[in-house]
């Protein structure tokens, strides 16, 4: 999953993967939308190599303005028959919590019902942002939810896993994102130079859509976002997965490098 999705507020200008050795590449997408590339080798070889080269326009305003339907402008408030339908396990959380002590922890942000839907959100993510310490994992896998509160800490899908499943203990469809964060001025948490990959929530509301809200930086909306895929589920949005026969022996080694870069300032 490396070609970028388009949406209102991203262009996709160009899209070129490379796969070294040959391989014969089958697109689809998935039932989320998202395309994906499976490729297959018929060849051996010591050494796999992906490099995927995009160029796209992101307009994005850095303070949107969201028009979300009257119906839903305070929480609490009931999705369509139709929402719930298609929403169905997006609005149902993920991980086991047979005491809630989730739902006890989110209605820290819940003031009043009714109350400001939009403000509800932000202040969950905002929340989220200003209690638990960021910190770069490299371990394989993801935090539950509870176990990232109970921490303090927690990296970019930590902090995704614990949003999405927040907002659906309050009956909320939500959706994780993975993708890139564009940060030319260095000031964005989860990034390296000028940009890193990312991951991030979508939640949906009647009137707007999907809202985007990044706890990692306590921020709304797309300004600094360029999304590759969505899905329910964060094991399924892993960029690159695959299998490989070997010997036991076999020297198994993993570079990934992501630059994001201001095409007008580009390097080759």
């Amino acid at each position: 999953m490396l070609r970028p999705r388009e949406t209102q507020d991203l262009a996709l200008r160009s899209f070129d993967l490379q796969i070294a050795p040959t391989a014969r590449i089958d697109w689809s997408h998935d039932v989320a939308g998202n395309a994906i590339a499976a490729a297959s080798f018929d060849a051996t070889t010591d050494t796999l190599l992906i490099r995927s080269v995009t160029t796209v326009d992101l307009t994005a305003p850095a303070w949107p303005v969201f028009p979300i339907a009257a119906s839903a402008a305070s929480y609490p408030f009931i999705y369509s028959d139709a929402d719930w339908t298609d929403l169905g396990a997006l609005s149902k959380p993920q991980y086991v919590d047979d005491a809630g002590r989730l739902s006890t922890w989110v209605e820290q942000f819940v003031m009043n019902r009714p109350t400001d839907t939009l403000s509800l959100l932000k202040d969950i993510s905002t929340g989220i942002g200003a209690q638990i310490a960021y910190e770069i994992r490299d371990a394989e896998g993801t935090q539950g939810p509870l176990d990232t509160i109970d921490l303090g800490f927690g990296s970019c899908r930590d902090f995704a896993v614990l949003l999405a499943d927040a907002v659906r203990t309050l009956g909320l469809g939500a959706r994780l994102v993975s993708g890139y964060l564009y940060d030319p001025a260095g000031d964005q948490l989860g990034s390296a130079a000028a940009g890193s990959t990312h991951a991030w929530v979508e939640v949906y509301v009647p009137g707007a859509g999907w809202i985007p809200f990044d706890p990692t930086n306590m921020s709304m909306g797309s300004a600094h976002l360029i999304p590759v895929a969505v899905a329910r589920d964060i094991s399924q949005i892993t960029p690159v997965i695959g299998s490989f026969q070997g010997e036991n022996g076999d020297l198994i080694a993993l570079d990934v490098t992501v630059r994001v870069e201001d095409e007008r300032f580009r390097r080759e």
